[in-house]
């Protein structure tokens, strides 16, 4: 059985190294970057840098957020940048009309026998809401690095039609786990939706075991994770404390979030190697962070895993203006409600005004899940969220 067991992993190993060789052999077919250029564009939107999007290997939606889809031009040339090689239709700098709808753009590998096809849209920036309910979820499908599909749900906020409908402003780490774990269903992910929420519909966290190819890579857990931002799956396996990008801008200064929460820690606690750590017993989390998105430079910053892997240092980082977190959520088998008030300074009235601020908002079934220690079967239930901010 060990031998079978490496057999399997040293398979895995050579598909994946097999996939890098195809795609130098000229069947790449990506988008590797997106952008609007000139000054007479830049009024369309808050930030400068919002106008230039770095496209992950495994994303296919773009998106831009601008300041008014009613103002946006109708012949918008969006400039791209994809694999050498490579051909994209519509062509790159040809003017779109984005407030129609998203715009599909196919992309065909230099030896023809490719295509990948994007989805690029704009919309009115999805600002955090007052409530989150978590009513609204639909299931995704995405295909794995040994060929085939899994489905996993994907939460979104319901705007109205005329600012874009659909905001996709959550993220899990469902995307990566899919490289890991063997179930196909959403239900077998480490985040997905539940009818019996607090009220309605709410959200399963839980902690799994990432198998044995998680355990090949030191990874051996997969932790149910929630948070405003997005996740880019390309660095799961090198640095996945690079896939978690925190935080979805804001012109308003938060003051305290509230919710209902109930959770059951696993069994077993271990550490990175699969240890037991006697006597310790595994705890959630949750936590926010309100941050400035650009730096003294003017570049784009954004919060990710690194950034928070050192939580009682965030104040250290010169971007952070506000950060809050539960200080316990004790093990409860019955909906309990939870508060927590930030702490810190203000963000400049004119830097909010700009949507210059991003605000984080994360959950996660193991306190330190990020690190790969926790205990399998740690499930966390999160619902009916509320951020009161200053008037």
């Amino acid at each position: 059985m060990k031998r079978y067991g490496l057999w399997v992993i040293a398979l895995c190993c050579w598909c994946m190294a097999a996939c890098i060789k195809d795609e130098a052999a000229g069947k790449e077919c990506d988008i590797e970057c997106a952008w609007v250029e000139g000054e007479e564009y830049e009024r369309f939107f808050y930030q400068t840098t919002e106008m230039r999007r770095v496209v992950g290997s495994a994303e296919t939606d773009i998106t831009f957020s601008v300041r008014s889809m009613l103002s946006l031009t109708k012949a918008l040339p969006l400039q791209l940048k994809v694999t050498d090689g490579a051909t994209v239709s519509p062509a790159s700098g040809e003017p779109q009309d984005f407030t129609k709808g998203p715009v599909t753009y196919t992309v065909t590998s230099q030896d023809g026998q490719w295509q990948r096809r994007y989805t690029v849209a704009f919309h009115e920036a999805a600002l955090p809401g007052e409530r989150f309910s978590f009513e609204n979820v639909e299931t995704q499908t995405e295909g794995t690095l040994l060929g085939g599909t899994k489905r996993m749900h994907v939460f979104y906020e319901q705007a109205p039609e005329e600012d874009g409908g659909r905001k996709y402003c959550w993220a899990s780490g469902n995307a990566g786990a899919a490289l890991l774990v063997t179930g196909d269903a959403p239900e077998d992910f480490p985040t997905y939706s539940v009818a019996d929420g607090y009220a309605g519909r709410g959200v399963c966290l839980n902690t799994q075991s990432a198998g044995a190819l998680g355990a090949m890579m030191n990874k051996p857990i997969a932790t149910g994770s929630l948070f405003l931002g997005r996740f880019l799956v390309d660095y799961v396996l090198s640095d996945a404390l690079r896939c978690t990008l925190f935080g979805i801008p804001t012109d308003r200064m938060p003051v305290r979030i509230t919710g209902w929460y109930r959770f059951k820690p696993g069994e077993r606690f271990t550490d990175q190697g699969m240890r037991v750590v006697e006597g310790r017993v595994d705890e959630p989390c949750i936590y926010a962070v309100l941050y400035r998105n650009t730096d003294d430079a003017g570049n784009s910053y954004v919060l990710d895993g690194h950034a928070v892997e050192h939580f009682d240092r965030l104040f250290d980082n010169p971007q952070v203006y506000r950060v809050a977190e539960v200080k316990s959520l004790p093990a409860t088998d019955t909906w309990t409600q939870w508060e927590m008030f930030f702490e810190g300074v203000s963000a400049p009235k004119d830097v909010l005004d700009n949507m210059g601020c991003n605000l984080a908002l994360v959950f996660s079934s193991s306190k330190d899940g990020a690190r790969f220690e926790g205990a399998v079967g740690s499930t966390l239930y999160v619902d009916e969220v509320e951020v009161l901010y200053e008037k």
